[in-house]
């Protein structure tokens, strides 16, 4: 067929545009222009050589249309739309219940930004596609060849605009985690036959005047109904004149534009490749693309074209990985910015239209009664025959108007009654003739005889819904689900990646359906049936790696030297799967998933020690691993000395004792690691320690957890070589100015000895005395309140000095007082509060009738010298009383720590024994005599 018999068969229809735009708009320059540039677009699609298919994604007109045209051209190779890339997936497909999606899937990224990662490309598949039926003719007949001429997944994101890509996946926004809309993720969508205005006011004038809320309810009315009885020659005439208006009624310049072009080049290019390498005949090849592409003008288009090929650019070193994720209906209206139910609508339409035509649909279900390739078939019609101007026709002819079918009307009435009674509604009889009687009337007002799915829903809203949903669905979600129910797919068994099977093999033992998407409970007896500890252990893995929804314990937990003997768990991987496919791209195994995650945590720029400890701990807890926890404890070291902050001092602190103490119960010896972790953090905090104090962007907090780990792995610290003198200097060099950071400053001075009780006590009284004090005292008590962490011998101080305060301070003062102080202590030491209130209950009495009479014990002391007068008749002046006073300095020392500056009590150094010690032994000789014994037995 040559372009002047088809420019001859759309003369008089492109005359007729030209004069209406002439008559419409006064000249027939602009609108003119279009209205014969969409004819021509239409000569061009079908006047090309290879025949081209236009489609719109998830149409139901679509798909019987390619169903009848496959069974009466059944072309040897059909060229799709599709990633080129995802093609090894699609033999997969008849593993799957229907709807699913192909992905591309890349977290380890090369040539994209790092703030883009992890990529993901999906493509959602339906049954009521014309790809999908497509896909079903190539692979389940003979001889039939599927190409996939769209770019890459990678080219996907190089064309993309240098922002995040994912940012514009979805057109509704993000969707709700956890819910069947959000099966996708933040996956970018991709789709075969795109068909919707670019352009919105022209939307918005179709919507206004087609009196209709959505673009799918629009498409539904104008185009897939008048489209559903068309025949092979109308079906493609319309749907590339509706092509070629939105493409010429887009905004000029647009990136996208851009994008689109490049792509057809890309699909041009790569039909022609094939053609010349496999040699076959153009007539017995189908090119599958969306309405808008078939209307192309690229200089590539057509297989006579003398444009050179477009320019592929090499892909990038990023590592894809591919598999097929379970879809829902809802997941793909969300995805692509349709009517909530317009997929389901579809589906349904779908079953009733072939039902209706009596058509044979292919299908992927590995049965023999798949249908088979067949003669050629004396009805088809071949590229080189003459085409008659159908658009003419179709355009001028009046729109049918299907009759109301009241047996259908009156079904759906009776059934969402029924549906809504079981959720909740007080809907009757009444309801049901309401809602079919304000259907008819919707439908009038909207200018069509029959009422259609989103008429029935509107009517349902407005008569059964009140202003309270009883139960978790609304009426309009009953209607989606009387009208076919959002879908959800599932893959099957054999076409989940190894370590999604591994999994389920694992969990065999369990005896669970676990490909279900109930959740399931698991009752695991471990002291009675060891063999399903293999089991806990991989459902404490997966607890780690998948959403907290999908494995999820009841009883039972895993921590440092813990396991349960018996465990529940709320298993919902089916629900999951999506979750559970994309681990099979990080590897083969959980156990080696699990391992990458960890090395990667450490090993990010954002890593911080405690991150790596928290690495070291689920590395002990999940995996038998010694070599792991020894990489990643040396990790830990080293971020820790790279540390320039002490943000997260502590978890660090939280978690280096945690696992110390489980070293220390395990294991003979401490790993090298913890000890190097020791002394690095004791050099560490005391190097930070006087810029951190005095620094207002350092939270007491945080001051007080690097003096915990000062104070509590002193010890360990000198025992592996430290120097004490360093935390002196550290302590000494400290000037803060922060009342919380002063009151632990005093802390640590008191537990490093040089800063007694006394002084200490006489400090406070100083602030309680000082008016202009009293309102920054509570910031004080923080203080202390956090010094208990590396001091935790403070808490009586604590109580005494508050009880201290609250005796005194007036009543005007205490009482705009005590809502400071009591939100400083909520906000600033919430966890140690209650270590403060268990010092308080041993301080004070535990009955009422006793507080009447109780002293507080830091006011009952005797005087000193009358405790001196008290004690110098009994003072023992024995061998030990003579080389205490012959060298004093460590009893003084002692008692200044302590408080007490009373001096020695008098008595003479002459030994005795007033008290009788030496009379007792010799009344009672025999164990005397055997401590003797022993001693010179072992001499």
């Amino acid at each position: 067929m040559t372009a002047s018999t088809v420019a001859g068969t759309f003369g008089a229809l492109r005359e007729q545009l030209t004069d209406a735009a002439t008559a419409f708009a006064g000249s027939p320059d602009a609108l003119g222009a279009i209205l014969a540039g969409m004819v021509d677009d239409v000569d061009r699609a079908l006047g090309e050589r290879l025949e081209i298919f236009p489609v719109c994604h998830h149409s139901p007109a679509s798909a019987l249309a390619m169903v009848r045209r496959l069974r009466a051209k059944q072309p040897r190779v059909i060229y799709l739309e599709l990633c080129e890339d995802l093609q090894p997936l699609l033999a997969e497909l008849h593993n799957c219940r229907l709807p699913v999606a192909v992905q591309a899937f890349a977290s380890e990224l090369s040539g994209f930004p790092a703030d883009w990662g992890p990529l993901s490309v999906v493509a959602p598949i339906t049954e009521a596609s014309a790809e999908y039926q497509a896909i079903a003719y190539a692979l389940e007949t003979p001889g039939v060849e599927l190409v996939l001429v769209d770019r890459s997944t990678d080219h996907v994101f190089q064309w993309s605009p240098r922002e995040q890509p994912g940012a514009a996946s979805s057109a509704n926004g993000p969707t709700a985690p956890g819910t069947d809309s959000g099966l996708h993720g933040d996956a970018v969508g991709v789709e075969i036959g795109d068909l919707r205005p670019r352009f919105a006011e022209l939307e918005a004038y179709l919507l206004h005047h087609g009196k209709v809320r959505h673009w799918s309810e629009w498409w539904d009315q104008y185009v897939e109904r008048p489209l559903a009885d068309a025949d092979h020659d109308t079906y493609r005439q319309v749907m590339v004149l509706i092509g070629s208006l939105f493409r010429r009624l887009r905004p000029a310049g647009a990136d996208r534009l851009d994008r689109d072009e490049d792509r057809e080049r890309y699909m041009w290019t790569r039909m022609r490749q094939h053609l010349a390498v496999s040699g076959v005949d153009p007539a017995d090849c189908l090119y599958v693309c969306g309405a808008f592409h078939a209307a192309s003008r690229v200089e590539q288009f057509g297989l006579g074209s003398t444009a050179d090929d477009f320019e592929i650019t090499p892909r990038t070193d990023t590592r894809w990985r591919y598999g097929l994720i379970p879809s829902s209906h809802s997941a793909i209206e969300a995805q692509f910015g349709l009517a909530p139910g317009s997929v389901s609508i579809a589906a349904a339409t779908w079953t009733k239209e072939v039902r209706r035509h009596g058509l044979s649909p292919y299908r992927l279900d590995g049965h023999a009664a798949v249908q088979r390739r067949r003669g050629r078939a004396t009805t088809a019609s071949s590229p080189d025959a003459p085409v008659g101007d159908r658009l003419t026709g179709f355009l001028a002819a009046p729109p049918h108007l299907d009759g109301l079918d009241e047996a259908e009307l009156r079904g759906w009435c009776v059934d969402i009654v029924r549906l809504a009674r079981r959720n909740g509604y007080l809907a009757s009889t009444a309801d049901a003739i309401a809602v079919f009687e304000t259907s008819v009337l919707l439908a009038g007002l909207r200018n069509r005889a029959r009422p259609t799915p989103y008429d029935f829903a509107d009517a349902a809203v407005t008569c059964i819904e009140k202003d309270v949903v009883p139960g978790r669905r609304d009426v309009r979600r009953l209607c989606e689900i009387l009208l076919g129910g959002d879908r959800i797919g599932q893959v099957g068994y054999d076409a989940l990646p190894p370590l999604a099977r591994d999994v389920l093999d694992r969990l065999e033992p369990l005896g669970l359906a676990l490909e279900k998407r109930t959740v399931q409970r698991a009752l695991l007896d471990l002291s009675a049936e060891p063999a399903l500890a293999r089991c806990s252990d991989l459902l404490w893995i997966l607890r780690h790696l998948l959403p907290p929804a999908a494995v999820r314990p009841i009883m039972g937990e895993r921590r440092l030297g813990h396991r349960s003997v018996q465990e529940s768990w709320d298993l919902a991987l089916g629900r999951h799967q999506r979750s559970l496919i994309e681990l099979g791209y990080e590897g083969v195994t959980v156990e080696q998933v699990l391992e990458q995650r960890l090395r990667r945590a450490v090993r990010g720029p954002d890593a911080t020690a405690a991150g790596a400890l928290a690495a070291v701990e689920d590395a002990i807890r999940l995996l038998d691993s010694p070599r792991l926890v020894d990489e990643l404890g040396a990790r830990a070291v080293e971020l820790l000395a790279a540390a320039r902050t002490v943000d997260d001092a502590p978890d660090v602190l939280r978690r280096i004792r945690r696992l110390l103490a489980h070293h220390r119960a395990t294991a003979p010896t401490l790993p090298a690691w913890c000890e190097a972790f020791v002394t690095t953090g004791y050099a560490h905090y005391c190097t930070l320690l006087p810029t951190a104090i005095a620094s207002d962007e350092t939270d007491v907090r945080q001051v007080g957890a690097m003096l915990g780990f000062l104070f509590s792995m002193e010890g360990l610290a000198l025992s592996l070589g430290c120097d004490r003198s360093q935390l002196e200097l550290a302590v000494a060099q400290s000037h803060p100015t922060a009342p919380a950071k002063v009151a632990l400053l005093w802390a640590g001075r008191h537990q490093l000895g040089l800063l007694s009780t006394a002084e200490l006590r006489a400090r406070c009284a100083e602030l309680l005395a000082n008016p202009l004090v009293v309102p920054a005292f509570p910031q004080y008590l923080a203080g202390f309140v956090h010094a208990l962490e590396p001091v935790p011998g403070l808490a009586p101080f604590v109580v005494e000095t508050m009880s201290t305060a609250f005796a005194q301070l007036p009543d005007p003062v205490l009482l705009p007082w005590l809502p400071t102080l009591i939100t400083t202590l909520r906000d600033q030491g919430p966890e140690l509060v209650p270590l403060l209130i268990r010092e308080a209950g041993r301080t004070f009495p535990e009955t009422l009738p006793e507080l009447d009479a109780w002293v507080p014990p830091w006011v009952a002391s005797p005087p000193l010298a009358r405790v001196a007068d008290q004690r110098a008749a009994t003072a023992p002046q024995g061998h030990v009383n003579v080389l205490l006073r012959t060298h004093p300095e460590a009893v003084d020392a002692i008692s200044g720590l302590l408080g007490y500056d009373g001096g020695w009590l008098p008595g003479d150094d002459a030994p005795a024994d007033p008290s009788g010690v030496a009379a007792l032994l010799a009344r009672h000789p025999d164990t005397v005599d055997a401590v003797a014994a022993r001693l010179t037995r072992q001499a």
